[in-house]
């Protein structure tokens, strides 16, 4: 599904006031989520960009951040106040498998993105480097 030039422009703008909102407040965040804000570089332009990740879109094709981590494992990310760079792993499914129902179990929304899906979606696991 390919977005429309409107609701990209309004993505990246949310990702902007959301990213502005977590530093502000800290890395709180309403009904406590786990919410980070993953800082990678674009695999064309090679810039930063910075994308909270709390938004969930049932997409048959992986989301740009998730291609951009694919190109550079190399990635930064802010945790409350803390800004440290990270290398990234996409789990195995046997990997995965063991632990989705811990991430369902965290964050029930997750089970309804898989549902509109028909891809895998995949877990990263981010290493400090």
């Amino acid at each position: 599904m390919k977005l429309d030039p409107f609701s990209r422009a309004a993505i990246r703008w949310m990702s902007i006031i959301h990213a502005g909102a977590y530093r502000m407040l800290r890395g709180a965040t309403p009904l406590n989520q786990r919410i980070l804000i993953l800082i990678t570089k674009g695999r064309k332009t090679g810039r930063s960009i910075e994308k909270p990740l709390w938004y969930f879109v049932g997409n048959d094709a992986p989301p740009a951040w998730y291609l951009n981590l694919s190109a550079n494992s190399e990635v930064e990310a802010e945790i409350g106040s803390t800004r440290r760079r990270y290398r990234t792993r996409t789990l195995s499914s046997e990997e995965r498998a063991r632990i989705w129902p811990r991430i369902i179990a965290a964050n029930p929304l997750y089970a309804g993105y898989e549902r509109r899906t028909s891809r895998e979606i995949p877990v990263v696991e981010l290493s400090e480097i």
